[in-house]
């Protein structure tokens, strides 16, 4: 878990395609009301509140209220955690296909 966050660890918020997807609409948009949030997906207000809790808790989504309306907004900080876990395996896959390549070159030849 993140020592920025103790309250939920970024990569099990991201594990599920849903909140993946609440992700990917809020960084499209500067700023969402939660209603139009929740009409994206087939399910209730409340499972969708539930997953940008998950978000929050995880410190991806920020949410502010105005007036009676709660809006929720992106934080990508800590989605870095995760890209850098991800550049260290892809220096992994670099390799091992170019060896994958060099092996197919000396079987063609």
């Amino acid at each position: 878990m993140s020592d920025k966050n103790p309250l939920r660890d970024v990569f099990d918020a991201i594990a599920d395609p849903t909140r993946r997807r609440l992700i990917r609409l809020l960084a499209e948009a500067e700023e969402i009301p939660l209603h139009a949030l929740t009409e994206q997906f087939p399910m209730g207000r409340t499972a969708v509140s539930k997953h940008l809790t998950i978000l929050k808790e995880a410190g991806l989504v920020v949410d502010r209220k105005l007036g009676r309306e709660t809006r929720y907004r992106l934080n990508a900080s800590p989605l870095r955690e995760v890209q850098d876990w991800v550049a260290h395996y892809s220096k992994f896959w670099n390799v091992n296909l170019r060896r994958l390549s060099q092996l197919l070159e000396e079987e063609q030849r």
